[in-house]
């Protein structure tokens, strides 16, 4: 009897790493002949001997390691409803944790602030921790696991965190210096256009990956970076030696993570080589807890509840992606309606401005809240004095900053009245932010 050729669609790839392993797999299967497994095009195009093997047992196989077989029009219907279902739990997810400004507390906040707690930086680093276990969590197991003996496998798994951790250190200083040079060595950081554009790129990149590793949307597939074959080679003989784990360990700082390199925009942003290791180490050892326990974590949820983990971590990278973008746009002064703004009426007559009796000024009065900035509603032509009014209790880590960036203006509030003084020269809508880029506002100026 002749070889037989099929070509099987596969659901569940979510890196080359997937298609390897597969692949890997099928090729030592006795009776499959040839097999060539594609992430790319989510297809595995297999010759097998059908006396030896038959394509039920193939697909037990495939389906044993935790990937599924597409076999007729309406399983790949069923795919696409779900797809559409996991963009949908995104987006409202995304609006909720937006609209209640619980994004405040997970997403990194001004690249460039000394204020910047440490500890929220190790907070993010825990909450990020299930996409690394995703990405490079297999390199970490199989550190730990290349031994039996369970002191080496301990070892092992303490080895290759602790080169994570020096490499991101060491990163994160390297790209505070540079952040230093490119601020003409002041360690003040860098502009808030450039803070904007950055976390912009950042942004994009998280959510990109975040969904390539869902596969909910085919052609995101091709947005992959990929080690030379050489580097993949001399990674695996270097994987053999005694100190090979503390190497892989440093060498992941170089992989393509989207948490993680927002984290080194982070640390360029400090504009400072300390500022930028802290914050790269800190970042380093909020992953480090679930890293350690990877084995006993996967093996107690098991495989199929490990699945359920995974793409809740991806679902977690495309909101963080998401809410980074969102301030780069308002940071980079870009005009456009923000999910999270908790702006208030202009139907409040205490944001409305009063024109002086002499026609020279116009004052405008408003309270600042915890989680929203007011819209305030101003005339052109004629100087204006914003009055706000601050309580103590309301001053947080987010709203403290207000950017202006139209009239070039950058306010710290203080409990109190606090004045802002400016010109408005064209009717039209001015919009501003926190120096976070999370929580917006904007001023109305109409004609007198």
């Amino acid at each position: 009897m002749t070889n037989r050729r099929k070509v099987l669609t596969i659901d569940g790839m979510t890196c080359t790493n997937c298609q390897k392993r597969i692949e890997q797999t099928l090729i030592k299967t006795d009776g499959i002949m040839e097999a060539h497994v594609s992430f790319r095009h989510g297809e595995a195009e297999i010759c097998y001997r059908p006396q030896i093997i038959n394509l039920s047992k193939i697909e037990r196989i495939i389906e044993e390691l935790g990937y599924s077989v597409i076999h007729h029009k309406k399983e790949k219907k069923t795919v696409i409803l779900r797809n559409a279902g996991i963009l949908a739990t995104i987006g409202i997810l995304y609006v909720l944790l937006q609209q209640s400004g619980m994004l405040n507390m997970f997403v990194p906040s001004r690249l460039a602030d000394s204020e910047m707690g440490y500890g929220m930086l190790f907070v993010v680093g825990m909450l990020t921790s299930i996409h690394c276990v995703a990405m490079c969590g297999g390199i970490n197991l199989a550190q730990s696991i290349r031994n039996t003996d369970s002191s080496k496998m301990i070892l092992g798994s303490l080895l290759y965190n602790a080169g994570r951790i020096t490499s991101y250190t060491a990163i994160g200083g390297v790209l505070g210096f540079v952040g230093m040079l490119a601020t003409g060595g002041t360690g003040t950081g860098i502009p808030v256009l450039l803070q904007g554009i950055l976390k912009l790129i950042a942004g994009a990149f998280m959510a990109v990956m975040g969904i390539r590793m869902l596969d909910v949307i085919p052609g995101f597939r091709r947005f992959q970076i990929r080690l030379p074959v050489t580097v993949g080679l001399r990674i695996s003989r270097i994987r053999q030696k005694a100190n090979g784990s503390f190497v892989i360990g440093l060498l992941n700082g170089f992989m393509p993570c989207g948490p993680m390199q927002s984290m080194q925009i982070v640390a360029l942003g400090t504009g400072n080589p300390v500022a930028g290791a802290m914050s790269m180490l800190m970042f380093s050892l909020g992953t480090v807890p679930l890293m350690l326990g990877l084995g006993s974590f996967i093996s107690t949820i098991g495989k199929r509840h490990s699945k359920i983990v995974m793409n809740t971590g991806a679902v977690l990278v495309v909101v963080l992606g998401l809410a980074m973008f969102t301030q780069g746009g308002s940071l980079a002064g870009i005009n456009s309606i923000i999910v999270g703004s908790f702006a208030e009426t202009s139907g409040n007559i205490k944001n409305v401005a009063v024109i002086s009796e002499k026609g020279d000024e116009q004052i405008v009065y408003s309270d600042l809240d915890f989680g929203g900035y007011p819209e305030i509603t101003v005339y052109s032509g004629i100087p204006v004095k914003w009055v706000i009014s601050v309580s103590e209790e309301v001053i947080n880590g987010c709203n403290y900053r207000m950017i202006l960036s139209e009239y070039g203006i950058s306010h710290d509030f203080t409990p109190g009245e606090n004045i802002i003084e400016f010109m408005p020269l064209n009717p039209g809508t001015i919009p501003y932010t926190c120096w976070m880029g999370m929580i917006n506002g904007q001023i109305n100026v109409i004609k007198d």
